[in-house]
């Protein structure tokens, strides 16, 4: 019979991993045999390195961050210089006695503190750690939580940013902030790109659609690591102005440790990978006919019978 696993309890009451399983001897009939194979060397070495590439992951999640420094103080600075505006126009209305623009101000300081609020939430949520949590997502609310925390750095590099999301598009199965971290090291890696670049626009154009499978037929000179597929997915694009991919480290992109920045480490995209491959789905990179690069992930639709 097929081999299966199952939880067995010493008699301290801790629990034991084994594998079961079994064959019947071809030509005797009543005769085969069986085996209990203890699993626990194997769970703990599985969770030890589960534990590791969640370390990892965390450790690069907040390197990015680090070098948002200026981008994220300018995000929490905007709400609460408006709502210091707002409170001192409040003071200026109260001393005139007009009561009904005084309400007004104070509603606009409520909104500019809860905006601040949810701009500080989402920076905690990304700096520190927590278990893996997957839930529906709308990839769009994602891109544009990453973009709003990268808002300042774009300006700050005159990077003009086109978005082109599908409509309706279908909710994946995922952790919010580990496809945060993948979107924003994609979002950054494409700054850095473009920042070297004294002539000709910058732009960075983000996109989303479903497709049925990758619209290659798998890995080529243009493409890393992309495998077809029949399964509905989300495909999201990130493509950039720079200067482009070499074409000699172009295959090494995702080798872990591989870096074309002399202060990177090189696990970002390696890690980006691992996220991704983690939902179900697949991070790669194309050579773009036109300057630039091109990385694209994509994660599988549920069945929407399995989301309720």
């Amino acid at each position: 019979f097929q081999p299966f696993e199952k939880e067995y309890f010493h008699h301290d009451g801790s629990r034991v991993p084994v594998m079961i399983g079994g064959a019947v001897f071809e030509g005797v009939g009543n005769e085969g045999v069986a085996f209990v194979l203890d699993l626990s060397r194997q769970k703990r070495a599985e969770e030890a390195l589960q534990t590791a590439q969640t370390e990892l992951a965390h450790a690069s999640r907040v390197m990015t961050m680090g070098e948002l420094t200026a981008s994220i103080a300018h995000e929490v600075n905007q709400p609460l210089g408006a709502a210091l505006n707002n409170a001192s126009a409040c003071v200026r209305w109260l001393a005139a006695n007009n009561l009904e623009e005084a309400r007004q101000s104070t509603s606009l300081v409520i909104s500019n503190v809860r905006r601040a609020n949810e701009i500080i939430a989402g920076i905690r949520a990304l700096a520190k750690k927590a278990p893996t949590a997957k839930e529906p997502l709308d990839i769009n609310e994602v891109i544009q939580e990453v973009l709003t925390i990268t808002q300042h750095e774009l300006q700050r590099h005159r990077i003009l940013v086109r978005t082109q999301f599908a409509n309706e598009l279908p909710r994946v199965t995922a952790d919010r902030i580990q496809l945060q971290q993948v979107i924003l090291n994609l979002v950054v890696n494409a700054v850095q790109a473009m920042s070297a670049v004294s002539e000709g626009p910058r732009e960075l154009q983000l996109t989303s659609q479903t497709i049925a499978g990758p619209d290659a037929e798998g890995p080529s000179e243009s493409s890393v690591e992309m495998r077809s597929t029949k399964t509905a997915q989300v495909l999201v694009a990130i493509q950039d102005s720079g200067p482009g991919l070499d074409p000699e480290r172009f295959h090494h992109l995702f080798d872990p440790f591989f870096s074309t920045k002399s202060q990177g480490l090189g696990i970002g995209l390696t890690i980006s990978r691992s996220i991704i491959e983690a939902h179900g789905g697949q991070l790669w990179a194309k050579r773009n006919p036109a300057p630039g690069a091109v990385f694209e992930f994509t994660l599988p639709i549920p069945d929407p019978a399995t989301m309720q």
